[in-house]
């Protein structure tokens, strides 16, 4: 990646799709997938998540998280077309990936949200590899250490970019994106391996 920020390893490349090539995608993925607003459980109330969402992969890579189980959708050839240029662009940096499957979270806008969490669930394995593509509106991705080692960081994740959380990212750190007034629509696919039974 040409850009390593910490330790554990997390890297971000700018510019992995060009412009227009990433303004197309942005608008294909929002028309042709069927987006969805699924409800999670919260200290014992059910609240609808703010934003919407796919999971989507190969048959088998069940994933829970929330106290809800989710079953992929069959991969639409435009993310399997993105899954594969982002495992030659992780193998072109001596990164070996093998994704199963991808969470895609579709943002109408900077109030839209995920708060803070860490993808460190068992199926994921103990060191997930993690690589995020993100398209539309700029904003950043927060990051907090889980014991306060040090403070908190902003990674900015332009139009197009890819951001990779390592191995032991997940296990020290956590994130989030928080509600901003930045306008505009923003995809990110975050691309994973599920190793074990959803």
């Amino acid at each position: 990646m040409k850009v390593v920020l910490a330790a554990p390893p997390l890297g971000l490349s700018h510019g992995v799709l060009a412009p227009a090539v990433s303004d197309r995608l942005l608008s294909q993925l929002d028309r042709a997938l069927c987006w969805q607003r699924p409800t999670l459980r919260l200290y014992g109330r059910e609240h609808p998540i703010p934003r919407r969402q796919v999971w989507m992969g190969d048959t088998g890579a069940g994933y829970r998280y929330s106290g809800c189980d989710f079953t992929p959708e069959p991969w639409h050839p435009i993310v399997a077309d993105l899954r594969d240029r982002v495992i030659e662009t992780l193998a072109s940096e001596g990164i070996d990936a093998r994704f199963n499957s991808v969470l895609l979270n579709h943002y109408h806008d900077g109030e839209e949200r995920m708060g803070w969490h860490s993808d460190d669930e068992p199926e994921l394995g103990d060191s997930p590899l993690i690589a995020a593509l993100s398209l539309g509106a700029e904003r950043p991705l927060r990051f907090r250490w889980k014991n306060r080692q040090a403070p908190a960081f902003n990674v900015w994740l332009p139009h197009g970019s890819l951001l990779v959380m390592g191995p032991g990212v997940q296990a020290q750190l956590q994130h989030a994106l928080l509600p901003r007034r930045i306008p505009g629509l923003r995809i990110s696919l975050t691309f994973r391996r599920v190793i074990g039974p959803g």
